[in-house]
């Protein structure tokens, strides 16, 4: 059965009538009704807080998934993606890009190396079908198949300091030998061969399991990892939290971060981006941007006055001058503060460099902070 389902014009994973009983808020995110927060449950901020001090969970299953098999797998996975998938181990996943000739971004994804000649793609819900064509397209001259198969898995992220103990009591498997970027399949729930991957989007320690996609599973998994999690206080979460949890992160978003107009230079995702491996699209034009020097980069904003810079807002240097803009902005509530990433020139970029966003009348004082502007405790 498929993970999602056509009502309207939106679609459905297999926990949408859960989230609706949990009085979840639903909104539009990406052609998806996804929830964006819990009111019953203290609502976006508590969901946040909870992540960063115990255990959160999330539906995340509207996210894409793409896999490539096949003799020359390996070869497609380097030529349509910047990072160097020739390093990764099996079981080892990384994080990458796809980007267009111009050096600019189809999407960002996580690579997962299942086995020899055996990848999975994990791609953003917004850009599924565009992703998965570009990349059919672009595989077509190697010897293997790309498959979409999202849909049929139901995918629950389960994020924070008390992760790993909640997931525990539901598998055999040790989750404390599963790396950072890791993954590895066992019984979850029991459901056998279940991928458990140690990676997440909120900047904190967790896990994303994949299960299978009927709603009768779908729910039971869901509410069983919140009976193992009850005593460490675990809460449902919803994308409004998943995005905050990600700004403090700086970890990217299409279509804000990144976009098919925006360069790997300029998102500063360059560590990412293996020029030394065999070619890959975009590689060129990657050169001959940085040959040319940016006119852009992507800089941490620190809110001094009142105000909370959004997304979209314009940036604006001390004499007054429109220098850039906004790509996302919150409060952040683990941090107490207003927080914002923003495009301005490499000269605006220096730390503690006054800048002012524009929030509805007022020119709001902002600094520039080094990013990311939170790093997990290291655990001890």
């Amino acid at each position: 059965m498929s993970s999602s389902t056509t009502t309207g014009a939106l679609r459905k994973t297999a926990l949408n009538e859960l989230h609706r009983r949990l009085g979840a808020k639903m909104v539009d995110f990406g052609g998806w009704d996804m929830p964006v927060e819990y009111p019953a449950g203290g609502g976006l901020m508590k969901e946040h807080l909870g992540v960063r001090t115990g255990v959160g969970i999330f539906d995340v299953s509207h996210m894409g998934d793409i896999h490539i098999r096949g003799p020359q797998a390996l070869d497609a996975v380097q030529w349509i993606s910047m990072n160097d998938a020739s390093r990764l181990q099996e079981g080892q996943a990384h994080y990458s890009a796809l980007l267009y000739p111009e050096g600019t971004f189809v999407d960002d994804v996580i690579v997962h190396k299942m086995g020899p000649n055996d990848y999975l793609l994990v791609i953003n819900a917004g850009t599924r079908e565009k992703d998965y064509e570009w990349v059919r397209k672009n595989v077509s001259r190697f010897r293997c198949h790309a498959d979409d198969v999202g849909n049929y898995y139901t995918q629950i992220a389960i994020q924070g300091p008390k992760a790993e103990a909640t997931l525990q009591k539901l598998t055999e498997v040790d989750l404390s030998q599963i790396k950072n970027y890791w993954f590895k399949h066992g019984t979850v729930c029991g459901l056998p061969n279940t991928l458990i991957a140690r990676t997440g989007y909120t900047a904190e320690d967790g896990f994303e399991i994949y299960v299978p996609s009927d709603v009768p599973t779908s729910e039971r998994v869901w509410t069983e990892v919140m009976a193992a999690g009850k005593e460490f206080g675990v809460l449902p979460c919803g994308l409004g939290a998943r995005n905050t949890l990600r700004l403090e992160g700086k970890m990217a978003l299409y279509g804000h971060e990144i976009s098919d107009t925006i360069n790997v230079w300029e998102a500063a995702l360059d560590r990412f981006c293996k020029m030394e491996k065999t070619d890959f699209i975009g590689r060129a034009a990657l050169d001959k941007a940085k040959a040319a020097g940016l006119s852009r980069v992507l800089a941490g904003l620190e809110a001094v006055d009142r105000g909370i810079p959004r997304d979209g807002y314009k940036v604006f240097d001390r004499a007054g001058s429109e220098v850039g803009y906004i790509t996302s902005g919150s409060y952040a509530p683990f941090l107490k503060k207003s927080i914002a990433l923003a495009y301005v020139p490499p000269s605006e970029s220096e730390i503690d460099n006054e800048v002012f966003v524009q929030v509805r009348s007022e020119k709001v004082k902002c600094k520039v902070v080094p990013t990311p502007f939170y790093k997990r405790p290291k655990k001890t």
